[in-house]
């Protein structure tokens, strides 16, 4: 690492998305999700090589001429490798091993599980397994011609991949983080053991392994006792992933944020709770709108006073069990609007302008996840929140061991406490709710992306020399 500054990331989306329309032009589009835009950062600090899935026909067909020169509209420059997996495997891979199987045991839903006729034994073996020696296999390709530039894997969709690499090239230098919660060891007792044991020796293949939160990075450490295994040859780190301040800057002054803004200025309620999240059971989404139809059932006072918006980005809709989470919340919605008419607004869409615009606007957002890697809606709000909004946060939020001095807790499993600290947080006063969310401000101002990628890139340097 003192002599090159390469580097080789691997996730299963990529940082960019390429389609064809009608015409036959290809569509370049920003890649989906938090995780990209966490590491667009290494991209300005390292040459990065990018592997990933191939998810569309344009992106198999470039997938089969290797490797292609791409850039981030910032202008830093990489290259993207695609690896095209055989759809059925994917199909297996995705939408029942990964997703929902290991999101369901690391986020606490594993009762939310559904059977479809494919086993999780099948979706493992002929699935997980098989994309990831797909993504092992381009890795060694990349590593053939490159053996000293490290490998960083991300997050539970690649368990597995380290410890295939790792025995091809044992002097590789490989990293992996882990962006979800990890489960307490008698959690993972729900899937076949040899799974569970493949998923903690395929990290444990890594040099360095990082989590969020001490929390998870504990949870981790315990699970590796319980199965015998020694995790001493591993450097496993915690540090909390952030966001870009400057780049929340800027979007809060967008004009498509202040259009969306003047159009909610205009019918806002006189207080206003905000929650923006994933349509995703992991979300707790329902209880929150329940919890909010109980406060204006309690409390005749706050009826025509308090109102709820709900912005929702529709997510996994290829997933039975994430459709059913849908119908719950339209269910909960309509349940809490006929009681309350007028009181709740719930869009499902992907409309980000929006959600900026509702965290400029919020005075309580509500983050209620049952349980969440880290949860950077508390983080990006506080930042943009012109209204000395306070911040309602579950305590089992990647976010909660770091931010909790600011924010008002809240048990997402019991909904009398999502009452109380929604009372607790529209009853703050002035001088709280502003040194609260200067506080907020201030610390995620501090704590910045670049903070934690200068946490992951010494922690590469340092691994790297040990490996040198």
């Amino acid at each position: 690492m003192e002599d090159s500054r390469e580097l080789i990331v691997v996730s299963n989306r990529g940082p960019l998305g390429f389609a064809v329309d009608e015409n036959g032009e290809r569509i370049v589009s920003r890649g989906a999700g938090g995780l990209v835009t966490s590491l667009r950062p290494l991209v300005a600090r390292y040459d990065v090589t990018w592997v990933a899935s191939a998810l569309t026909p344009e992106e198999r067909r470039l997938a089969a001429r290797g490797g292609l020169e791409a850039e981030f509209a910032a202008g830093a420059p990489f290259r993207l490798r695609f690896v095209a997996h055989d759809p059925e495997a994917y199909d297996l891979y995705y939408n029942v091993a990964a997703n929902p199987i290991l999101w369901f045991v690391q986020h606490g839903l594993w009762g939310l599980r559904r059977e479809d006729g494919r086993s999780f034994e099948q979706a493992w073996v002929d699935g997980y397994l098989r994309v990831n020696e797909a993504f092992a296999s381009v890795v060694l390709d990349e590593l053939e011609r490159r053996p000293a530039v490290p490998v960083f894997f991300q997050d539970y969709h690649l368990y597995v991949a380290p410890s295939l690499v790792r025995e091809r090239r044992p002097d590789a230098v490989l990293a992996q983080f882990v962006h979800v919660p990890w489960p307490r060891p008698e959690e993972w007792r729900v899937l076949p053991e040899d799974v569970v044991r493949a998923v903690h020796e395929g990290l444990l293949a890594n040099d360095l392994v990082g989590f969020h939160t001490e929390r998870w990075r504990s949870a981790f450490l315990d699970s590796c006792t319980g199965l015998g295994l020694d995790p001493t040859g591993t450097l496993v780190t915690a540090h909390p992933i952030s966001v870009d301040p400057a780049e929340f800057d800027g979007l809060a002054e967008s004009p498509a944020v202040l259009e969306s803004e003047r159009e909610l200025v205009a019918r806002r309620p006189e207080r206003l709770i905000v929650r923006v999240d994933r349509t995703d059971p992991s979300k707790n989404i329902v209880r929150g709108l329940e919890a909010f139809g109980l406060l204006l059932d309690r409390r005749p006072d706050l009826r025509g006073v308090v109102g709820m918006l709900a912005l929702l980005d529709p997510s996994r809709q290829t997933i039975p069990e994430y459709v059913a989470h849908r119908l719950e919340i339209e269910r909960a919605a309509a349940d809490v609007a006929g009681r309350h008419p007028g009181a709740l607004e719930l869009y499902i869409a992907d409309d980000f302008p929006q959600s900026i615009a509702a965290y400029k606007q919020y005075d309580v957002l509500l983050v209620n996840a049952v349980r969440d890697g880290l949860n950077l809606v508390a983080k990006e709000a506080s930042l943009v929140n012109r209204r000395d909004g306070v911040v309602v946060l579950s305590e089992n939020t990647g976010a909660f061991e770091e931010l909790r001095e600011w924010v008002v807790a809240v048990d997402p499993y019991d909904l009398d406490s999502h009452v109380a600290a929604l009372e607790q947080a529209l009853a703050l006063s002035a001088d709280e709710r502003r040194s609260r969310a200067a506080a907020l401000r201030t610390h995620v101002r501090a704590h910045d992306l670049d903070d934690w990628v200068d946490a992951i890139d010494g922690e590469l340097r340092r691994v790297s020399t040990m490996r040198a």
